[in-house]
């Protein structure tokens, strides 16, 4: 069970996630989903890029380097988009659609990942 804390904001992110930290957990990612509630989320490690392909719903997407901090974001990415590689990122956390803007996540807040 994945937990994600946005640490400067003091609010839980992620309650009740998943990881995927092994070639087929992460190319699978959410494939699949047909629903992401609020406090779901997936955790792909390492990754500094994702794609949405064969994916049913748009997500909400961080990008945090290996000491937490935050270092862009990408909101309502929708199905069969790729995003940018993020060079120094070491993880990627995806979230339902309308996370960031709801918590006011933003570049530069540090994360804490518990799993």
């Amino acid at each position: 069970m994945l937990q994600v804390d946005n640490l400067t904001q003091r609010t839980r992110i992620v309650q009740d996630g998943r990881v995927a930290n092994t070639f087929w957990t992460r190319m699978k990612g959410l494939m699949g989903v047909r629903d992401l509630p609020p406090g779901d989320g997936l955790l792909l490690t390492p990754a500094n890029s994702i794609h949405t392909h064969f994916m049913a719903i748009p997500i909400d997407v961080l990008y945090v380097r290996s000491d937490g901090r935050v270092i862009d974001v990408d909101e309502n990415l929708r199905p069969w988009r790729f995003a940018r590689i993020r060079r120094q990122a070491r993880f990627v956390i995806e979230l339902p659609a309308g996370t960031i803007a709801r918590q006011g996540i933003a570049v530069g807040d540090t994360i804490g990942i518990h799993y």
